[in-house]
């Protein structure tokens, strides 16, 4: 990349990423996808949002680790296709990668999309096969409020039990500067967005912690002042204190924005977020059936 051509762009990307995830037009624009087979649109469920993205890269052989990608944006906004840099950069590193869409507030309040995730979830399981994936190799990553999301789908088990897999179905979850420990909610548009659950720890990561998760890797930067590291910090003592399998790591001098865009070659300086994943999701072994 062009010496002067960068901090532009890091400004454009940055700038893009930080209106509540909107679309990284910018951004995207400098990924490749020479090498890469992406199929879009491939519908989970009936209906809009409900759609997702598989990207695998041309080169990989055997039965891929399966990841499911759930982006953030508070809830109330995304959309699959602004997340090819960061699916296109886990393609890259092997794995079979699906990206859904899923209901937004104010179409749904909790807990609609996150069972629309567990739907994502169970049907890229289902179809892994079929495109070269492992099913048993099956990884949640997420960002944000996707991290959230993938939270719950490894710490409650109603939800993928409702989609028909059971929680021991996946081999990991990785989370990325999620809100996993927020109670009160102040702002009042994610007071609206949790308004349906008349017990507010029904909507807590943190409050389902039984020690029987399955592995989970939680990443976070110390300098993130839209999601409070204390969120992870918190979530992985309480996974301790239990006895499951945690990792966290923080990044210094990491913001909200950052540890996602490090995902992008040209910004993967700033944090080795993508490294980290990436070692996990290789580290870890398949996930045992349940009895």
């Amino acid at each position: 990349m062009p010496r002067l051509l960068r901090p532009l762009l890091a400004f454009a990307a940055v700038a893009l990423l930080a209106s509540a995830c909107a679309p990284v037009d910018v951004l995207n624009a400098t990924i490749s996808t020479s090498g890469l087979t992406i199929i879009r649109d491939v519908p989970y469920l009936p209906g809009p949002r409900h759609g997702l993205d598989i990207y695998r890269a041309d080169a990989s052989a055997g039965a891929l680790p399966v990841v499911v990608f759930i982006y953030g944006g508070s809830w109330q906004s995304g959309d699959k296709a602004d997340y090819l840099f960061a699916a296109s950069a886990l393609a890259r590193r092997g794995f079979l990668v699906m990206v859904p869409d899923y209901r937004l507030y104010p179409a749904v309040q909790f807990p609609g999309f996150i069972e629309d995730a567990a739907r994502a979830v169970a049907f890229a399981r289902r179809v892994a096969p079929s495109y070269g994936g492992d099913p048993r190799r099956l990884f949640v990553v997420g960002h944000s409020a996707g991290a959230h999301i993938a939270a719950m789908l490894a710490l409650d088990p109603r939800y993928l039990r409702a989609a028909g897999m059971d929680r021991r179905d996946l081999a990991g979850m990785a989370g990325l500067a999620g809100p996993y420990d927020f109670l009160p909610i102040i702002a009042p548009d994610i007071q609206a967005v949790f308004s349906a659950a008349a017990d507010k720890r029904e909507t807590q990561p943190i409050d389902f912690v039984d020690g029987h998760n399955p592995p989970m890797l939680l990443l976070a930067g110390e300098d993130d002042t839209t999601v409070l590291p204390r969120n992870t910090t918190a979530l992985a003592a309480a996974i301790r204190a239990k006895g499951g399998p945690v990792e966290m790591k923080l990044y210094p001098g990491v913001a909200h924005i950052g540890i996602i865009l490090a995902f992008a070659p040209g910004f993967r300086g700033r944090a080795p977020s993508l490294d980290d994943v990436a070692r996990f999701i290789d580290a870890t072994p398949p996930a045992s059936p349940p009895s």
